[in-house]
């Protein structure tokens, strides 16, 4: 079910993608007209890391939904076209060198071939409620698409959005470049124009979580890793642009000043977030390809977690060695939700250096909360031998580094202990996310005593190929020892 292959060219097309997987035995077709009330989420989740799910006719629904076709890194890597050894290297060229989108004609665009003015969210699409405590059915897998009011420039970012009306959603806007967006409107008493693309193409989505300055489209950086300009469409409603061979775009408005409850939802940290009053969003439109197919992510499993991991991953090797060449590798772990705990493997020249990279990489992105800093004969994506490091060459009275009240993830439930309000409920947004920062500097030291810090290795041990060594069809008579 997850064969190696070769790298080759990059996918460009959702359906594609699809194909590839299904030629390989990686997408599981399960029955029609499952619940999209948790039991489709609970069917995905088994498969997860496995195989994508795919359901016809869920709960009835005439469009299809998919989900988990990004849940395992090497998938990631096939998608892009490169090894897996090289995936991280990759999005950075691409991330370095954005390509500007190529505009086609909206009698042109997959997204655009049936048109819906008379908008019934729940009855159009098939959107699934996928945890216990949701507050209801969610759209997880939208890239949300606005433009910068001030210059024009777009952002593409995935944000959860709660669906409670034929034609309204809540949406969860963190304080980044859509938030600053939305700013800015709402001090001009004027909406946001913005499209929630439902459907795209995997390396559009990986995109879209590119750790950029303001100002940077994504669909740019979506164009560098597919190798060829993005083919991007106006809105019917607005001058957004979005991704033409979208499955299904939903157009509508960032209203200012009108907050409606969203929430509990349960979130990457494999935690629920509290339901507070959030931004809205009015839907004006609704377009999509024939037979669409509709993508959702279940929230905090891997294909939750690699969409947002390996992007920061790139980004922070970037940061890393621009001051430290002898960072080699970095991975934001699993177990630390793909977002708070980084491993990073270095070259150590002089003692102290491991200090000095964990303070680089604590400023490099707000949501790290624990950084492990180790040898070059350390894997950083083998979490046992992370440990044996951490084990082995740490002592906490010399290698450890606390930070205390620095900014950290508003989604990270242990930052918000102690601070809630008098009922009980989640404290101010000001005061959530106030975090404590570790490092752990798990390094040998430069020079040592012969072999102290020598790693136990059995010479040859790298060159056994078992398949000449193991005998196949022999068994042993135990009685006598012999065999036959």
């Amino acid at each position: 079910m997850n064969p190696t292959t070769a790298p080759g060219a990059a996918v460009r097309d959702l359906r594609q993608w699809l194909t590839q997987l299904s030629a390989t035995g990686r997408v599981a077709v399960i029955r029609e007209n499952v619940a999209l009330k948790h039991r489709l989420a609970a069917i995905a989740k088994c498969l997860d890391g496995r195989q994508a799910a795919f359901f016809p006719k869920p709960d009835g629904h005439a469009i299809p939904i998919i989900s988990g076709f990004m849940s395992r890194r090497a998938w990631i890597a096939e998608a892009m076209g490169v090894p897996q050894s090289g995936l991280l290297e990759a999005y950075r060229r691409a991330a370095d060198n954005p390509l500007p989108c190529q505009e086609v004609p909206g009698g042109e665009a997959a997204c655009q071939q049936v048109v819906h003015h008379e908008i019934d969210l729940h009855g159009l699409l098939p959107i699934p409620t996928h945890s216990e405590h949701d507050n209801g059915p969610y759209i997880t897998a939208g890239m949300v698409i606005a433009r910068n009011p001030v210059t024009g420039i777009q952002n593409v970012s995935i944000n959860r959005i709660q669906v409670h009306a034929k034609d309204r959603m809540a949406i969860l806007m963190l304080p980044r470049h859509l938030f600053a967006f939305y700013q800015a409107a709402e001090a001009n008493n004027t909406p946001l124009s913005v499209a929630i693309v439902i459907g795209a193409d995997p390396l559009t989505l990986l995109a879209s979580q590119a750790i950029t300055p303001i100002d940077h489209d994504e669909l740019e950086i979506a164009g560098a890793l597919q190798g060829a300009p993005l083919r991007v469409v106006k809105c019917m409603t607005s001058d957004v642009r979005v991704p033409a061979n979208a499955e299904i775009v939903i157009e509508g408005r960032l209203l200012p000043k009108v907050r409606e409850p969203e929430g509990p939802f349960g979130e990457f940290p494999k935690y629920y977030s509290a339901k507070e009053n959030r931004e809205v969003i009015q839907v004006d439109l609704i377009t999509h390809r024939k037979s669409p197919i509709f993508h959702t992510i279940v929230p905090a499993e891997m294909e939750h977690l690699l969409l947002g991991s390996i992007p920061r991953e790139a980004t922070l090797l970037a940061h890393l060695q621009r001051s430290f060449p002898g960072v080699k590798d970095v991975h934001l772990s699993i177990g630390g939700v793909g977002r708070y705990h980084l491993h990073v493997k270095f070259e150590k020249r002089r003692e102290g250096e491991p200090k000095n990279v964990i303070l680089c990489a604590f400023g490099a992105h707000y949501d790290i909360k624990q950084v492990t800093v180790v040898d070059v004969d350390v894997d950083v994506h083998d979490p046992q031998q992370v440990e044996w490091a951490v084990a082995t060459r740490f002592q906490a009275d010399r290698d450890l580094i606390v930070i205390s009240g620095a900014q950290g993830s508003v989604l990270d439930p242990s930052t918000t202990i102690g601070k809630e309000t008098p009922d009980g409920g989640p404290p101010p947004m000001h005061m959530q996310g106030i975090s404590a920062k570790m490092g752990l500097d798990a390094t040998k030291p430069v020079s040592y005593h012969e072999h102290v810090f020598t790693k136990v290795r059995v010479p040859g041990e790298d060159e056994v190929d078992l398949s000449k060594e193991i005998l196949t069809d022999v068994t042993i008579d135990w009685s006598s020892v012999t065999q036959t």
